[in-house]
């Protein structure tokens, strides 16, 4: 008899942190939860839920109902905070200096530095999505930390060349890079294709 075959299913730590850009972490969960074959694990910190409510209106059950299974960021003896538990990817969006400078001295000192910190051991991706500006030495010496673990630093800055209409499609575009990074399907960002042809041709003297 023939069997079909299927795709395992993706499993991806989503970390939404005490920074300013909610709707990251927001966005990135429901694109994820359009997707059939991937399994979400979602940690929030106090700040992270302070944020929600002061940036989006929304509570701890709304968040919390877009991922599949949910931990308190307390709970350092949860499934994801050992190597043994199999992901293919973790996102903190976004990622607070706090958070970022935890994770570059291996504190782990809640969950979501517990589970940033076994991702690195683990050798899999690891994707920061800090926020703050302008950045200080700290900032900076940590980023180069977490980089040299194998870490990705990702800024959410916006691009400009495909011309965003709304602060949704600014969102959208981000966010659809971090998918690119864990070998996710996308949509949402278009591809940059080069230059117009009007702007790459020489000009007749």
């Amino acid at each position: 008899m023939h069997l079909a075959h299927t795709s395992p299913q993706k499993r991806i730590i989503v970390a939404i942190s005490g920074a300013s850009g909610a709707v990251y972490g927001v966005r990135l969960l429901q694109l994820l939860g359009e997707m059939s074959n991937v399994q979400t694990h979602l940690t929030v910190s106090e700040a992270g839920f302070l944020n929600l409510q002061q940036e989006l209106d929304i509570g701890r059950s709304q968040v919390q109902a877009l991922a599949d299974v949910v931990y308190p960021v307390q709970d350092v003896g949860a499934a994801i905070a050992s190597g043994s538990f199999l992901c293919d990817a973790m996102v903190v969006a976004p990622c607070s200096m706090r958070t970022l400078a935890a994770v570059a001295l291996g504190l782990s000192d809640n969950l979501i530095t517990r589970a940033a910190d076994v991702v690195l051991k683990e050798r899999r991706r690891l994707i920061l999505l800090t926020r703050e500006t302008p950045l200080n030495l700290a900032h900076l010496r940590n980023m180069t930390s977490v980089t040299e673990m194998g870490g990705i630093i990702f800024p959410p800055v916006p691009s400009f060349y495909h011309r965003p209409q709304t602060l949704s499609e600014m969102v959208d575009h981000t966010v659809s890079r971090v998918l690119d990074l864990i070998g996710l399907p996308q949509v949402s960002a278009p591809r940059w294709g080069g230059l117009k042809a009007a702007t790459t041709q020489p000009r007749a003297e």
